[in-house]
């Protein structure tokens, strides 16, 4: 198995010290890669003077030193049960040498790569993630309380992200002088990705957008923007992530009693690459980028010289109805709208296999622009906005809502220019309603999603002018309107309250830009534009806006008003056969 491993590790923006330890290890020699295989290794440290990092630190140390030790050819379940019951003794040895300054601990992940699979031994509430063919499988689970209660039907799975007892561990290692560990076994096909992580890191991100990261970046890259998504998002803890990518994998047989390795093909068979030519017209040139469900490429319309860009979806998703009515709905909403704001998707029925032609655009999407200028001027952000609005205002009369309207689907190309890019979960008329599994790919991007997408309502043209206020408030405070401990808090969040006042972030902000970013973030449709066009005007001369004091009449989100409406149908649940017996009891008096 041919690997690339890529890691970063932070003590995050309130901490002082960081608690986490990483580790990996594979031999030089590929035929020790063969019969030994590599190895990942992530522990999240427990308890408070430095102990924490001492455990973490002592369990990664240990698990190295013991897998290089291995003997070749040992199932890797033997030997991560040594591994593991190893580390578990040294903590709990360590801690003992020292009791007068309490116990230690720590989470632990140690993953073996060999052959075809990935074999893991699991302790704590660190996580470990298959991302293949675009979806995110989480392999590990969670050994805390709040997970217990997940399993036995106790809680939602939006309420275990934000209890209090999320953290509570029910297993670590060093604790006790046994502990008990967790196997597990995946097969992984060339291109799949390996993510583990510390709960610093899991908590702020959905398995989409692990997904949506690791597929679109370098394995170094995507461990910044993990880390910076869980910064960004308000993360009080260490942070660690490991990436590992399949770039190669090989099974073993066997001849005469003898072990021979054969590659494993791709799991993506006839895929278009660089150099070949699609249905004898386009000339692939250049690959752009590639997700875990498509590939857009550059390529030259042989017909006319014309440069175009082209999504490919992977052969293995062309038979997935919901991915390919997705594709499909994205390329008949584009086909329809003709705009200089929105990007331009070219006719061609005369196909051999599903993919789009798209016009070919030099530029930074806006989320790139935004990481390199923190926070951008004022005046900058309201003429970008306005021209988001322009765009809108010609979606909305097309009877288009685009849903996920986002800084990475906003494209700043080279001539000036904007292009509002990805129909995929859009709603236009004449099209059917589409269903999809997890939030995130059918309702929007968690801070980007209006009230009502979070109640699961297809929301109207005032839901586009949310996400877009939303935007605006990124662009000139780089904070968000909500923040939360993870995607379900921050969604949660806005149905009980509002954002804090862009003005708390930067004071010098005028009031006038504060009062078009919260009139357009206002939690009921009906209290925001009414039009991206009245939106517009507004932006076009901020100086002529009345401000009403919006910020003054801003509640922050009381999660104690979300409980009452989770709990309340139990508590009437139970108050109703008491009043019936109380109602059955004074008419049998009256008897």
């Amino acid at each position: 198995m041919e690997l690339t491993y890529a890691c970063l590790t932070s003590a995050g923006r309130v901490r002082t010290n960081n608690e986490d330890a990483i580790g990996f290890w594979e031999p030089e020699v590929e035929e020790q890669r063969r019969t030994h295989g590599a190895v990942a290794v992530i522990a999240d440290g427990v308890g408070g003077q430095e102990r924490g990092e001492v455990a973490s630190n002592l369990s990664v140390e240990v698990a190295l030193k013991m897998f290089r030790e291995a003997k070749e050819n040992i199932a890797p379940r033997d030997v991560l049960w040594d591994i593991v019951n190893a580390a578990n003794l040294a903590v709990y040895d360590k801690g003992m040498d020292q009791r007068d300054k309490g116990r230690m601990a720590t989470t632990l992940i140690v993953s073996i790569f060999r052959n075809t699979e990935v074999t893991i031994g699991h302790v704590g509430d660190s996580r470990s993630y298959l991302v293949q063919g675009g979806k995110t499988q989480q392999l590990t689970a969670d050994h805390t309380y709040a997970a217990m209660q997940l399993k036995l039907g106790l809680i939602s799975v939006q309420e275990a992200a934000h209890s209090e007892m999320r953290s509570m561990l029910m297993r670590s290692i060093g604790r006790e002088p046994t502990v008990q560990v967790d196997l597990y076994t995946a097969r992984v096909n060339q291109g799949d990705y390996v993510v583990q992580c510390t709960d610093g890191v899991h908590q702020y991100a959905t398995d989409d957008e692990i997904a949506e990261i690791v597929t679109h970046a370098t394995p170094d890259e995507a461990c910044k923007q993990l880390l910076a998504l869980a910064e960004k998002r308000g993360s009080d803890d260490n942070l660690t992530v490991q990436v590992v990518r399949i770039d190669r994998v090989e099974e073993m047989m066997f001849y005469r009693g003898l072990p021979i390795y054969r590659e494993v093909a791709q799991q993506m068979s006839h895929e278009v690459e660089v150099g070949n030519t699609l249905d004898e017209r386009f000339q692939v040139t250049e690959l752009i980028s590639r997700s875990g469900m498509a590939s857009i490429f550059k390529a030259i319309d042989t017909k006319n010289g014309e440069t175009v860009a082209l999504k490919v979806p992977f052969m293995q998703f062309e038979s997935d109805p919901g991915f390919f009515s997705r594709f499909q709905r994205e390329e008949s909403i584009g086909l329809k709208l003709k705009h200089p704001y929105v990007l331009s998707i070219k006719a061609f029925p005369e196909k051999t296999r599903p993919y789009i032609v798209m016009e070919f655009l030099k530029g930074q999407t806006l989320r790139q622009v935004m990481q390199s200028v923190e926070k951008l001027p004022v005046d900058d952000a309201l003429k970008i906005t306005g021209r988001i609005c322009e765009a809108l205002e010609y979606l909305h009369s097309q009877e288009v809502i685009h849903r996920d309207l986002k800084p990475e689907n906003i494209m700043l190309c080279e001539d000036g220019s904007i292009r509002i890019m990805d129909f995929g979960i859009a709603k236009a008329a004449g099209l059917r309603r589409l269903t999809f599994a997890g939030f995130s790919a059918s309702m929007g991007t968690p801070d980007y999603m209006a009230p009502e997408q979070v109640k699961g309502k297809r929301g109207d043209a005032r839901t586009d002018i949310y996400s877009l206020g939303v935007i605006l408030y990124e662009m000139v405070t780089a904070a968000t309107p909500f923040e939360g401990n993870n995607p379900y808090a921050i969604m949660h969040a806005r149905l009980v309250g509002d954002p804090v006042a862009p003005r708390k972030h930067v004071p010098e902000l005028p009031a006038e830009v504060e009062e078009i970013i919260l009139h357009a973030l206002e939690r009921q449709p009906y209290d925001r534009y009414a039009t991206a066009a009245a939106m517009r005007a507004e932006l076009d001369a901020p100086s002529k806006v009345h401000v009403t004091g919006r910020h003054e009449r801003l509640q922050p989100p009381r999660i104690w008003q979300g409980r009452w409406q989770s709990y309340r149908m139990y508590i009437f649940g139970m108050l109703v056969p008491v009043l019936a017996a109380v109602i059955l009891y004074l008419v049998s008096r009256k008897k």
